[in-house]
């Protein structure tokens, strides 16, 4: 009989910490196709009971690991220059949309939400409401503060800005650049802006 203690079994929050982390590295090594609950369980040693009691789905897993890391680091910065904060948050989140731990993981959820509609209003609820309102906040701001046209409604102009973005991470080949971002914010300025 040996006198080393057994290691000492995780459980609830640090538990429920290494599953979130363990379907970010499988999403980041295997993508959608190679995810499932019983892949998760494996690589972190647990029964699938264990995960099934933190989360009744693979979807639901995907939505909790995708808000783990959808940090504020996305969050608009406000340089008093609407154009240079747009053109500076663009191409973060197009680097953070292409790129592990959030691309691969936001990839599988949009997939998997194209045939769970609940999955699709709680994605929509959760963060890309969240986007298009930041959005629509940095440009309103923009617009008391004269950079943007008074009158005009920029609810769906805060729609198409990050729905290019969406568009390109997810169905297109095509990178979300440099060229890519100025083009959208030419357009977007052209339209919008103002002499000031």
């Amino acid at each position: 009989m040996t006198d080393t203690p057994a290691t000492p079994r995780r459980r609830g929050a640090a538990r429920t910490e290494e599953l979130l982390q363990v379907t970010l590295d499988l999403a980041a090594e295997v993508g959608y196709a190679g995810l499932s609950i019983e892949a998760v369980g494996r690589r972190a040693g647990v029964g699938k009971h264990t995960i099934y009691r933190r989360w009744p789905s693979m979807s639901a897993l995907l939505l909790d690991a995708l808000s783990r890391v959808w940090t504020s680091d996305l969050d608009y910065r406000d340089t008093g220059d609407v154009r240079a904060d747009l053109r500076e948050q663009f191409l973060r989140s197009g680097l953070a949309l292409s790129s592990p731990p959030i691309g691969p993981v936001y990839r599988a959820v949009i997939a998997e939400a194209q045939a769970d509609s609940m999955l699709r209003a709680t994605l929509h609820e959760r963060f890309l409401v969240t986007v298009e309102q930041s959005t629509l906040d940095r440009i309103t701001r923009a617009q008391r503060t004269g950079e943007l046209t008074a009158e005009a409604n920029l609810e769906f102009a805060a729609e198409v800005l990050c729905g290019t973005l969406y568009y390109r991470s997810l169905l297109s080949t095509r990178p979300i650049d440099e060229d890519a971002v100025d083009g959208l914010l030419d357009m977007f300025m052209a339209a919008y802006g103002t002499s000031n």
